[in-house]
């Protein structure tokens, strides 16, 4: 199984994307790119393909399933995780996420303490 290196970060919030930065890259070893919004994660994209993205949902202008929808037709991203990140996570929200093609849905506000397990199990089920 391929370990997981490179995570893409997707938030309109500066705050979130240094929080997620810092817990990722110090207490997970792992590499993180943060996109301040859905039109700078798809121009990354285009020349960067990370092993994992974790995006908001909630965002000006291209929310979260808008850019997963433009990052869906993109073939360099095939097989690559795409896990949202919000507050509306009652039953039939998540469930609406996952039939967009998220592969899995955190809670914001989300437990820094796990959040490096949580990401790293969702990677272990979709390699499984």
């Amino acid at each position: 199984m391929a370990e997981l290196k490179h995570v893409l970060c997707v938030d309109d919030e500066p705050d979130i994307l240094e929080v997620v930065q810092l817990v990722l890259e110090n207490m997970g070893g792992l590499k993180v790119s943060c996109a301040n919004g859905g039109a700078k994660a798809l121009a990354w994209v285009a020349d960067n393909v990370p092993d994992l993205i974790l995006m908001d949902v909630m965002m000006p202008g291209m929310d979260g399933p808008m850019t997963l929808g433009e990052m869906q037709k993109l073939p360099q991203l095939e097989g690559v995780p795409i896990v949202f990140m919000t507050a509306r996570v009652q039953a039939k929200e998540v469930r609406e996420y996952l039939a967009l093609g998220a592969d899995a849905v955190i809670s914001k506000p989300f437990n820094p303490m796990t959040l490096v397990s949580e990401i790293k199990a969702i990677w272990a089920k979709k390699r499984a």
